[in-house]
């Protein structure tokens, strides 16, 4: 079995009173689509500059594919491609040159072809001579994911990569992404937009604080945290007690009765029926990691609740959050 393809220990990071990272601890196998969540100033984005030798960790260790980000700077850096959340550019290049000089960065001359294919798949082939400047944010962004992959790195960390962008370039993004998963490239995500992360990534970490709450199977996380429900809307009456005993009613007056599987949503249903209670409306809502993340962000304690070695389980169980 491979070594983790990202193995972070121990790692903090002070800015003054500010504990940015607070003991951070979490290993990525290779060829995993991986998520770390977390809401503003949980230290998600210093984790990622540490990861990229942008920021040195007051302690601990961090290592892509093996290698020491300190000790083994270069080495590291050639073997991971980051698309930061801040959009960057030098306006005095067109989009072709600016991917050419980044390649130069990394001692890369002559791989058009594989520019060529980057331009084509993130949509950029028309805009490969148009000056940066002139660009709209999102074909920017579009850039910045191709200046990460201009390397061909083995681990590619996206920092939110689709904030603020189109529905076209999500799709566009997430396509070729999902393809260079496929391939083999070990995928780490951080993103607001919850339904990306459970559609995509087998294995979430949460962060709260500097610290690491949660980290499991993107399907364990949903069992554990969230359940699918029958939503229904009645026109008058009450539900009979046997549902109403597990049920609770929301804001808007909607039953939320628990089910595991369709058999159950029928039962309640009849149940419904034979009690003559007419339903104007009804749902059934499938476990949502939102409600999983408000759940555990709700939490009072913060010592990390780190799934024993199931949740470093290899990306064979990628499916589950397909």
């Amino acid at each position: 079995m491979a070594g983790p393809a990202v193995e972070v220990r121990d790692a903090s990071k002070s800015y003054g009173a500010l504990r940015a990272l607070d003991g951070v601890s979490l290993a990525v196998e290779e060829g995993e689509f991986f998520a770390l969540l977390g809401p503003n100033g949980a230290g998600k984005t210093t984790l990622i500059s540490a990861l990229g030798g942008l920021v040195r960790p007051d302690a601990g260790t961090l290592r892509v594919m093996g290698r020491d980000v300190a000790a083994e700077y270069q080495d590291a850096r050639r073997l991971l491609g980051i698309v930061p959340q801040e959009v960057v550019f030098d306006p005095f290049f067109t989009v072709r040159e600016t991917l050419e000089l980044q390649a130069g960065y990394f001692g890369l001359r002559g791989d058009r072809p594989w520019i060529d294919e980057l331009l084509e798949r993130l949509a950029l082939a028309s805009k490969a001579d148009a000056n940066m400047r002139s660009l709209s944010g999102g074909m920017k962004r579009r850039v910045m994911v191709a200046q990460a992959l201009v390397h061909r790195p083995p681990v590619i960390v996206l920092d939110e990569p689709t904030a603020g962008v189109d529905v076209e370039l999500r799709q566009t993004l997430w396509q070729f992404v999902r393809e260079l998963n496929a391939a083999g490239h070990t995928i780490v995500l951080t993103t607001h937009y919850l339904e990306e992360a459970q559609n995509l990534c087998s294995r979430i970490a949460m962060m709260k604080a500097g610290r690491i709450v949660a980290l499991d199977s993107t399907k364990r996380l949903l069992d554990a945290f969230s359940e699918r429900v029958l939503r229904v809307k009645l026109e008058s009456g009450d539900l009979p007690p046997a549902l109403a005993a597990g049920s609770a009613v929301d804001a808007a007056g909607w039953h939320r009765i628990p089910v595991d599987s369709a058999a159950e949503v029928e039962s309640a249903l009849a149940r419904l029926r034979e009690a003559g209670i007419r339903v104007s409306h009804l749902e059934v809502a499938e476990p949502e990691l939102e409600e999983v993340f408000v759940k555990i962000m709700a939490r009072q304690e913060t010592p990390a609740r780190v799934a024993a070695p199931a949740a470093r389980a290899r990306p064979a169980a990628r499916e589950e959050a397909a």
